[in-house]
C-alpha cells in the first residue's frame, strides 16, 4: 500500500510517515516545489500542509498552504483516497462541535483568517463529488514536539526553564487536547477505510487552562502567576461520536501524559 504524505517535514507530516513506515508501508514525500502528474498513482494522499501560530504574521504563505497549493494537487493528480488536515479551531463561536455544526467566520477580523482559509480547503475538497476525497478536524495536537509554538509547551517550557509560569490567558478558558499517537493511527483508518467525508480527531474532552496548570504544578511545584483575567475564544466541546462508533477510538488524556511530557523536555535541555 502507499501513501503520499504532504507536508512531511512538519510534526505530523513527519511523525505519520515514520508510523506508516513502521507499518511496512511505502511512503512518498515529495518535496515542496514537486509537479504533480494526472497519469502518477499517488496512493493514499494526506495533505500535511499547514502554518499554525505564525498565520498572523504569514497570512499570504497562509493561504497558500491551506488553499493554493491543495487545489493544485487536486487538480493534476491522481489518488486512491485524499484526506485534507483541517482543524477543530473552526468550531470557534459554535454552540457544539459536530461534524455537521455551522461554522461561523468574520472577514473582518484578522484572527479570523486561519479559519476562512482551512474552511475553504474543506469546501474545495467538498465540492468534488468523490466519496473518497475526505477531511479530518484536528484538535491540538501533542507530542514531544518542543519547538512548537503550541500554547500546552510554552507552560511546559516556562515551568521547567523558570520554574515560573505566568498565564497571559484567562483560567477559564478550555481546549481539547489529543495525543499524536491517537492521531496517526486515526488518519491511516479513516484514509483508507473511512465512510464519512468529514470527521473530528479529538479527545472529545475539554481541559481548562487551570486544570493543566494546576497538573504542571503538583509535577514541577512552579510558581503560578496570573494575569488579569480577559476574555478568550469560545472553544466547545468537540464531538467524536463518529470515530467511536466506527472505529471504536478511544483517547489517552492529556493530563495523564503530562508527567512524561515534562520528564522528555527535562532531558533535551537539562
Amino acid at each position: 500500500m502507499k501513501f503520499t504524505i504532504l507536508g512531511a517535514s512538519g510534526f505530523i507530516g513527519n511523525n505519520l510517515s515514520n508510523h506508516l513506515k513502521g507499518k511496512g508501508f511505502e511512503c512518498f514525500c515529495p518535496e515542496r516545489d514537486y509537479q504533480f502528474k494526472k497519469e502518477e498513482d499517488l496512493g493514499h494522499v494526506v495533505y500535511c500542509i499547514g502554518l499554525t501560530s505564525d498565520f498572523r504574521s504569514k497570512p499570504f504563505e497562509t493561504i497558500e498552504a491551506h488553499v493554493c497549493k491543495l487545489k493544485e494537487v487536486l487538480g493534476n493528480s491522481s489518488f486512491n483516497s485524499f484526506l485534507y488536515l483541517s482543524s477543530t479551531r473552526v468550531y470557534n463561536g459554535c454552540e457544539n462541535g459536530q461534524e455537521s455544526s455551522k461554522l461561523i467566520v468574520d472577514p473582518n477580523d484578522f484572527s479570523d483568517l486561519y479559519n476562512i482559509s482551512k474552511i475553504m480547503g474543506e469546501s474545495i475538497c467538498m465540492s468534488i463529488p468523490d466519496d473518497k476525497i475526505r477531511i479530518v478536524r484536528l484538535s491540538n495536537v501533542i507530542g514531544n514536539d518542543f519547538t512548537s509554538g503550541n500554547f500546552l509547551f510554552s507552560l511546559i517550557k516556562e515551568a521547567v526553564l523558570d520554574n515560573k509560569i505566568t498565564l497571559q490567558q484567562p483560567f477559564s478558558i478550555c481546549r481539547d487536547y489529543i495525543m499524536i499517537n491517537d492521531v496517526l493511527e486515526m488518519i491511516y483508518n479513516i484514509s483508507t477505510k473511512g465512510e464519512y467525508r468529514i470527521y473530528n480527531i479529538a479527545s472529545g474532552k475539554n481541559l481548562s487552562n487551570k486544570e493543566i496548570i494546576s497538573e504542571i504544578h503538583k509535577i514541577t511545584n512552579c510558581e503560578i502567576e496570573l494575569s488579569e483575567e480577559s476574555e478568550g475564544l469560545v472553544f466547545p466541546e468537540i464531538s467524536i461520536k463518529r470515530i467511536e462508533n466506527e472505529f471504536e477510538f478511544k483517547p489517552n488524556h492529556i493530563i495523564n501524559e503530562l508527567q512524561e511530557l515534562i520528564l522528555n523536555y527535562k532531558n533535551i535541555t537539562i
